[in-house]
């Protein structure tokens, strides 16, 4: 345990919450309500109305907008809706009286990168402030870099920093297993650990605390940190995106920005994401969205140099064969990217 400058055991207050910082990501109409303040308790004979317990919470039109926002995950939108339905189910028992501890909201998320967990935790945010646990909604986005400090007496006031911002909110701490680095006696990362088992105990009814990265080192991270584990409530897998769902998520991309493949292209494609997988570093979602990203170039850099006098709308939004297969993944030496 941290201790202070006196050698007792350090307490950390963290309210008043202070006004979020630039590394937020607000919730949509984030106000000021909270579980504490729901409504006044019901009589026995007394009923609810569902319909209109659904329609203020926003549950259907979060899940709503999750649902549209990312491609299949499936299970993950499952286990998201069941926490949902559960939360609001308690609430609604409250009003009866029907009491209960407040639940533990802690979670975990585990699966590759660009599996869409910083999304997942954004729209939780959002859902956990509309039920009324929390006040604020916001998602506050750290890694070890935003916690741990690099010398002595700088972590505490470092990590203290960061959950101040959070507080009210969400606080989405990815590759958490960084924080811990057995092989080092004296890291200090430790100590963001120490402060941040203190703080999810304390404060649980003022924020959420949801751990990510792959899934083996968040199992070695917990089996190390048995403390940690214990407060984590919630246990969430994401899966790797098919070819057929990140050759969805791609087409989706491409029409947001107006682009689009022709056939030979989305063929190319489709031959890319099989032997992106194989090489290190690839990253699902992401990867799919850095691979468009330098086929606009290539695009672009053929236009220009072409010998057409003339542009039609159609040359403008159309990504073809060669603007793919001049990756570096086909093989390519001149080409830096993937």
């Amino acid at each position: 345990m941290a201790e202070s400058s006196e050698g007792g055991p350090r307490q950390f207050s963290l309210r008043p919450p202070r006004s979020s910082g630039t590394e937020n990501i607000p919730a949509a109409d984030a106000g000021s309500t909270s579980i504490d303040s729901a409504e006044s308790e019901l009589a026995e004979d007394d009923v609810i109305d569902l319909s209109l317990e659904r329609s203020d919470s926003k549950v259907v039109e979060v899940l709503a907008r999750l649902d549209s926002e990312l491609v299949g995950l499936l299970p993950v939108k499952s286990r998201i809706a069941d926490i949902a339905s559960l939360l609001l189910v308690d609430k609604m028992r409250r009003r009866f009286g029907l009491g209960s501890s407040r639940p533990n909201l802690h979670m975990s998320f585990t699966g590759s990168p660009g599996t869409g967990k910083t999304t997942v935790a954004l729209r939780m945010a959002e859902l956990l402030h509309h039920l009324g646990y929390l006040r604020k909604g916001h998602l506050v986005a750290v890694t070890r870099d935003d916690l741990v400090g690099q010398y002595i007496g700088h972590t505490a006031p470092k990590t203290r920093e960061v959950l101040k911002r959070a507080m009210g909110g969400v606080l989405f701490i990815d590759e958490a297993y960084y924080l811990y680095r057995p092989e080092n006696e004296r890291d200090y990362g430790q100590e963001t650990i120490e402060i941040l088992l203190q703080v999810m105990e304390n404060e649980r009814d003022d924020l959420v605390v949801i751990v990510a990265g792959y899934r083996d080192r968040m199992e070695t991270f917990f089996q190390s940190n048995p403390g940690m584990n214990s407060r984590i409530a919630h246990h969430i897998d994401f899966p790797d995106y098919s070819d057929a769902e990140l050759e969805r998520i791609a087409e989706l991309i491409l029409n947001e920005q107006g682009y689009y493949l022709d056939d030979d292209a989305r063929i190319a494609f489709a031959e890319y994401l099989t032997l992106r997988r194989e090489r290190p570093h690839f990253a699902n979602a992401r990867s799919v969205r850095n691979a468009l990203e330098r086929s606009r170039l290539r695009q672009a850099s053929r236009l220009l140099n072409s010998e057409k006098t003339v542009l039609t709308k159609s040359d403008l939004m159309r990504i073809d064969e060669l603007d793919i297969r001049a990756s570096r993944v086909f093989g390519r030496v001149d080409e830096a990217g993937a």
